[in-house]
């Protein structure tokens, strides 16, 4: 709808663009000396004065318009963008760096409401004014109309020639910026890691570098919108002077009269006016298009968890067994497979300690199972049904799961732990704190459960964050919970706390416990060890 409410604008522009210049051509010669006198031209300069306003609202309505198209396609393509994280990679964009990610999604997409609140609109004029002027001059004055038809492709010819080599350099420029903004989110996140190890300086210099070589594109885009700028004025300036002195030889032969000739005068840089300002907003565009074209390529990745057309109904882990059989998989870009023909049944209420060496594959298994990533071969199974033909939202309403390293999001401590239930009342919210060991932090906030966390808020500390995940597992009280190093990054004392909620949590659930401490693995009804991709100690099936 935009779009064409943007061709209608065009055209009435357009007409408005030629009756201006005829009023104004009969209102100047009219009250030229020796014409009719200003009074009795008062009636055309009223409707000159009009036209002059329904021009401007044509204008106010391309703006308008245009900005709100902008709006919708950008909220539209930020929820494609999110939605194909969330539902086809949620295990995360392993090739994509989250600086660059979120300068494309934010800055850049903001940037298309140059493109479509000025850009299209002015290419909308650009092809509908010089047809409708070309319509009107050439009855009029063919000599005239010559020159506007041979020069009009030829500055075409020199902005899309322009337009080319913007476009590469605007590619480049944004390329820089978002590493740029890559850079330094990394240095945000590890500034005490960078001057515990004395590499501050280094990372200082490493964005000083990009720095530069950003500011370095960004001159080049400016010279070639200057040059753009430069050339597009100059041959339209050429024209129009063509058409003055054209002009004037007919009337100084008498071949033209007054009025007639200011018109044709005047149209002439009417004609070539839109195709200047299309020069101008392209490069006001480029960075908005660069964008959109990188999430379009983002989006155009293919899915890591499969979503079936007709999904089956999702089976109940406390009715039969979750079976992984002979499951192979392999991150993109890594040759060799993570997990190579793992065979693993996990029985209703059976607690199950999965150990191994790191980077052996155990997280691996914990993410195939709460289908965050599809197997490359094998099958996974619950009660009989395969969790491929299964709607991926459906079966991870049955399972809990806390991770290594917790997440807490900019919110109260409420809304973090309501996070996996957020319709839970307070009563339920209590009991969760309650069995995650979480009220002697919660009596000591100054909010309580309302308390706002998050950067700029209240922080916690690693076991204080493990057991607000243990809340929100209690919380959403799923059969199935998994559990991916709940103590690695702990104390003693806190071990133990986050142990004791582990065993309340375990109690009538199926639980996938990934582990490196003995104590813990050793209150598990069965121990099973994953090395090199595939289990080579304890039994994988009952």
């Amino acid at each position: 709808m935009p779009l064409l409410g943007a061709v209608v604008l065009g055209v009435v522009t357009s007409l408005l663009v030629v009756a201006q210049a005829v009023l104004l051509g009969r209102v100047i010669a009219g009250a030229f000396p020796g014409g009719k006198g200003l009074s009795e031209v008062s009636g055309e300069l009223w409707i000159l004065v009009a036209v002059v306003a329904a021009r401007a609202f044509c204008a106010f309505g391309f703006e308008t318009s245009g900005r709100l198209g902008a709006r919708r396609v950008v909220g539209e393509l930020r929820a494609s963008l999110t939605a194909h994280m969330l539902d086809t990679r949620p295990a995360g964009l392993r090739s994509q760096r989250a600086g660059e990610l979120v300068t494309n999604a934010v800055q850049g997409l903001s940037s298309l409401e140059a493109y479509f609140a000025r850009y299209l609109p002015q290419l909308v004029l650009a092809v509908v004014v010089p047809i409708v002027i070309m319509i009107y001059v050439f009855p009029q004055d063919l000599a005239a109309g010559t020159i506007l038809l041979v020069t009009l492709p030829i500055i075409t010819l020199f902005m899309v020639l322009i337009g080319l080599a913007a476009r590469t350099a605007t590619e480049r420029r944004w390329r820089t910026l978002s590493l740029l903004s890559a850079h330094f989110l990394d240095a945000v996140k590890g500034l005490q890691t960078l001057k515990a190890n004395d590499r501050a300086q280094r990372q200082v210099e490493s964005l000083r570098e990009t720095g530069e070589q950003y500011r370095s594109e960004t001159m080049v885009t400016l010279r070639i919108a200057f040059l753009s700028s430069l050339v597009l004025e100059l041959a339209a300036m050429m024209g129009t002077a063509l058409v003055a002195a054209t002009v004037a030889i007919q009337l100084i032969n008498a071949e033209l009269n007054f009025a007639t000739a200011l018109a044709v005068l005047l149209l002439a840089p009417e004609l070539y006016l839109p195709i200047r300002m299309v020069g101008q907003q392209f490069h006001a565009s480029t960075d908005g298009l660069t964008a959109a074209q990188q999430c379009f390529e983002l989006l155009d990745t293919p899915a890591a968890v499969g979503v079936p057309a007709v999904p089956l109904p999702s089976p109940d882990p406390r009715n039969g067994p979750v079976v992984l059989e002979t499951v192979r998989f392999a991150y993109e870009g890594r040759g060799e497979a993570v997990l190579e023909s793992v065979n693993l049944t996990i029985d209703p209420g059976e607690q199950l300690a999965l150990v191994g060496p790191s980077g052996q594959g155990k997280s691996t298994v914990a993410a195939l199972i709460l289908r965050l990533l599809d197997p490359n071969a094998g099958r996974m199974l619950c009660n009989g049904v395969n969790l491929l033909d299964v709607d991926p939202k459906q079966w991870r309403k049955q399972l809990a799961w806390v991770p290594q390293r917790p997440t807490l999001f900019s919110g109260t401590l409420s809304e973090n732990i309501r996070l996996g239930r957020p319709e839970a009342d307070d009563t339920a919210l209590l009991a969760a704190c309650a069995d995650a060991g979480l009220e002697r932090l919660v009596d000591s906030l100054p909010e309580g459960l309302e308390t706002p966390l998050g950067e700029g808020q209240r922080t916690l500390s690693a076991g204080e964050t493990q057991r607000v995940a243990l809340a929100r597992a209690f919380l959403r009280d799923a059969p199935f919970v998994i559990l991916d190093e709940p103590t690695a990054h702990l104390d003693a004392e806190s071990s133990a706390a986050v142990g004791d909620a582990i065993a309340r949590l375990s109690v009538s659930r199926s639980v996938l416990l990934i582990v490196h401490r003995p104590a813990l693995a050793a209150a598990a009804d069965r121990i099973v060890t994953l090395r090199g991709g595939v289990i080579v100690d304890g039994k994988g099936e009952r």
